[in-house]
């Protein structure tokens, strides 16, 4: 039995960047000797196994071969006559594709190491473009390794075109296709990720939605990028220089989906787009299984953010509205990721990255003074039910006008609201 050291890990100390998780194959064993040990097994039918003490994953080496569609549709063959090299062969990029000895030596049958140095995310065979799931692991790693400088080899594009043309991204499951979507979205560039989707005619199999937003013009005025989809990767890309949590970033993504609705005899102009963006929102929200949190963030976003740009405009009312759809009384935290999308999105216009955002404060006040109200002296009146209830409302209201009073006065230079 010879034990390796495999994958990210081998990458990653090579990059001299953190390694987050260690996986290792295991050469010249069969299961049974490894379950004899005390390794506990992943799954019935894949020679995975977790380290009894570290429990760090440890896999058969193994070879693989294409028999149906989509992700799961592979046979594999684990025994001990399958070579460190044979099970190398079958990932997906050769700076994946190296492995370490317990003395440290490299072994990189397929120049991973080269690539690393010369910044190239290039495929082993062409076996990769049997397994559609690849396709969104060389676009995360793109997102994950941009900063660095690397970008995705002629070829390896080419089979993503590929893959993406052939139809075997409808069989990847909405688990599968969530968990590196969410995963890239959190990576330093997810702007690329969505990028490299869009290039390889990939997005328009998996988010067709957003797909739909390149090419359609917004005001220049107003958006200096003009093209709806160049504004969504801009808006993604702000979501990442300010850590901005999954839920924020996947709102932002499906923000202005209502804008790929637009007739084009209608362009530049989006009117009402915040509403008819509900209906493909919900449609994503579904398609991907995506959270609740997620889902429910992505729906408030796309039908207000023009009241967030709008903030210090609206009437107390129209603002104690928004308060109330966001329950801003019992899930702040929720009303708080919704400002924070607002001042993403208009960040995310060329030019304009640096430019103050005073409606988040505006806002964060106006919440602050509702929540400031209480209703102890409301019951010491008598009241209860309906009557309580509209006191309330009023109380709050009330508070609204004074806030906004103290807080704008007579703005003798209003600040540019960004349109949505």
């Amino acid at each position: 039995m010879q034990i390796y050291k495999v994958g990210g890990a081998v990458r990653d100390r090579l990059l001299e960047r953190p390694i987050s998780e260690v996986d290792w194959v295991v050469v010249g064993a069969s299961a049974e000797e490894l379950l004899a040990q005390g390794f506990r097994p992943v799954g019935a039918d894949f020679p995975v196994f977790l380290h009894p003490k570290t429990g760090e994953e440890y896999a058969l080496a193994r070879t693989e071969r294409k028999s149906g569609r989509g992700y799961g549709g592979f046979t594999f063959h684990a025994s001990p006559e399958v070579t460190l090299e044979e099970d190398l062969l079958r990932r997906d990029l050769t700076i994946n594709a190296m492995a370490e000895d317990a003395g440290g030596r490299l072994i990189d049958p397929c120049q991973g190491q080269r690539d690393l140095q010369e910044k190239w995310l290039r495929h082993v065979s062409p076996a990769f473009a049997e397994d559609p799931l690849r396709v969104l692991r060389v676009a995360r790693f793109a997102a994950r390794y941009a900063p660095l400088g690397f970008r995705i080899a002629p070829e390896t594009l080419a089979l993503m075109r590929q893959l993406a043309e052939s139809g075997e991204l409808q069989a990847l499951t909405a688990e599968r296709s969530w968990k590196e979507i969410s995963r890239a979205l959190m990576e330093p560039r997810p702007d690329v990720f969505i990028r490299t989707l869009h290039d390889c005619g990939a997005l328009r199999e998996l988010l067709p939605e957003v797909d739909a937003l390149f090419g359609v013009p917004q005001p220049a005025a107003h958006h200096p990028e003009i093209d709806t989809g160049e504004h969504v990767l801009a808006v993604l890309r702000q979501c990442a220089e300010h850590a901005q949590p999954l839920a924020v970033r996947w709102a932002c993504l499906l923000h202005d989906l209502g804008k790929g609705m637009t007739p084009a005899e209608e362009w530049p102009r989006h009117i009402a787009h915040e509403r008819k963006g509900l209906k493909p929102i919900r449609a994503v929200n579904t398609r991907c299984k995506a959270p609740r949190d997620c889902q429910e963030l992505a729906l408030l976003v796309g039908e207000y953010h023009s009241h967030g740009h709008r903030a210090l405009e609206l009437r107390p009312s129209t603002l104690l509205e928004l308060l109330q759809c966001f329950d801003v009384y019992r899930r702040p935290q929720r009303f708080e990721e919704f400002i924070a999308a607002c001042e993403m999105d208009a960040r995310g216009r060329l030019g304009l990255e640096q430019r103050d955002y005073p409606q988040a404060g505006y806002l964060r006040g106006a919440a602050a003074a509702v929540r400031a109200v209480t209703v102890q002296p409301l019951l010491e009146r008598g009241l209860e039910g309906a009557a309580l209830g509209e006191a309330l409302k009023r109380e709050r209201l009330r508070a609204l006008e004074t806030y906004k009073a103290e807080a704008l006065g007579e703005p003798s230079d209003p600040p540019e609201t960004p349109r949505p």
